[in-house]
């Protein structure tokens, strides 16, 4: 287990927790960051992330990044 923003771009990843506080964690949920759900890393610029969830792409900073564990 890793967070996200040590994923391998182009790689398919399942999601295993979220961290955060609760409101961080519903935050990252309603985004669709949900434990067993896929995600795959676009691309990464200055520690911020590009992911492809559910048919959408999403920019993360690398602190709500680093929360996502897969």
């Amino acid at each position: 287990m890793m967070p996200l923003t040590y994923a391998t771009p182009g790689e398919e990843a399942i999601v295993k927790k979220v961290g955060g506080n609760p409101e961080i964690k519903r935050h990252l949920e309603n985004l669709g960051f949900t434990p067993g759900g896929s995600v795959t890393l676009i691309s990464t610029i200055g520690g911020n992330i590009i992911v492809k969830v559910k048919e959408s792409r999403i920019a993360l900073n690398e602190e709500m990044a680093r929360k996502v564990m897969v």
